[in-house]
């Protein structure tokens, strides 16, 4: 069920809620938090909502959406109120702001007072994010803040900012995307022989922060020189390769698909490694609400990774 409440103000919004709550059950209970999204009115949106319904299955939650619309128009705030089949497990609350209350410290003012009562706040920027999130207005009001550099104008800059602005309860969807790759290496260096890793080689994409992400962990956890280098594939990450002195570990995906595993001594394994999609990667940053210093570690070991001009074959 969609309700619409245009020209309207957020204490019509918290009584339609509450006669929604008296007909309909009490649908906020069992909520786990109150994810806060903040984008542009446009086509995005719907989008950012999708993903948001889906991972509410997991983390049922009150969505908020701060839809920053025209603002050199009047001043003027479109509510609506999405409630039942079409707010997956969750409500979901879009505010379209006009004018005045586009602007960020308005946005801010409009979620307080439909946050969710003692419940954990999160906040996600599918798309162009703030230069410091924790400094943002609203970035003020969550324990967690997700970003997604990938998604931004210019990803390479947006990922240096994230570098630089850092703060705990920061978090990123490249971050994400690596899980299965880390989960990959890690259970490659869980079995015979228990050798040290000597160096490390991460190929991709000249424009992949997560490329740049996975360098950078390598080197915070190992302590190696790792080499970064240009990839001949456009695909995004395609090759890690682990040396040891028994031979490489090497994990190479050159069809952004499927990836192929390569060990000393054993057979080459084929592993299912197709690059995750938003909903996905949002649900596993909503299952923690704490800061991630694994993620703040490879933001720091971005400087130790050196650059390799010739592109690996993968």
């Amino acid at each position: 069920m969609i309700i619409d409440l245009p020209s309207s103000n957020t204490s019509a919004v918290n009584r339609k809620l509450v006669e929604l709550r008296e007909s309909g059950g009490v649908f906020a209970l069992g909520r786990v938090l109150t994810l806060v999204v903040v984008t542009d009115d446009g086509p995005g949106l719907e989008r950012a909502v999708d993903a948001a319904n889906s991972a509410s299955r997991e983390h049922p939650c009150r969505v908020i959406v701060l839809a920053r619309g025209q603002r050199r128009a009047a001043a003027r705030l479109d509510a609506q109120i999405r409630v039942g089949g079409d707010a997956g497990a969750s409500e979901v609350i879009v505010l379209r702001g006009y004018g005045a209350l586009a602007a960020e410290d308005a946005g801010a003012g409009m979620v307080m007072p439909l946050l969710l009562p003692d419940a954990p706040v999160v906040a996600w920027w599918p798309g162009e994010a703030p230069a410091s999130p924790s400094e943002d207005a609203v970035g003020k009001l969550a324990q967690r803040r997700i970003t997604d550099a990938l998604s931004a104008k210019n990803p390479m800059k947006a990922f240096e900012q994230r570098r630089k602005d850092y703060a705990p309860g920061d978090t990123d969807l490249t971050w994400t995307r690596l899980t299965l790759w880390r989960a990959q290496l890690a259970a490659a260096l869980d079995v015979p022989p228990y050798e040290e890793v000597t160096g490390a080689v991460v190929a991709g994409e000249a424009v992949s922060p997560s490329t740049e992400l996975m360098a950078g962990w390598l080197a915070s956890a190992l302590g190696v020189r790792v080499k970064r280098s240009p990839s001949a594939q456009e695909q995004g990450l395609t090759l890690i390769r682990l040396n040891r002195p028994s031979g490489d570990i090497e994990l190479a995906r050159p069809d952004g698909r499927t990836a192929r595993l390569t060990q000393p001594g054993q057979p080459e394994r084929l592993i299912a490694l197709a690059r995750r999609e938003v909903p996905d990667c949002l649900a596993e940053e909503l299952r923690r609400l704490d800061p991630d210093e694994v993620y703040e570690e490879a933001l720091a070991g971005v400087s130790q990774v050196t650059r390799g001009r010739a592109p690996v074959k993968v």
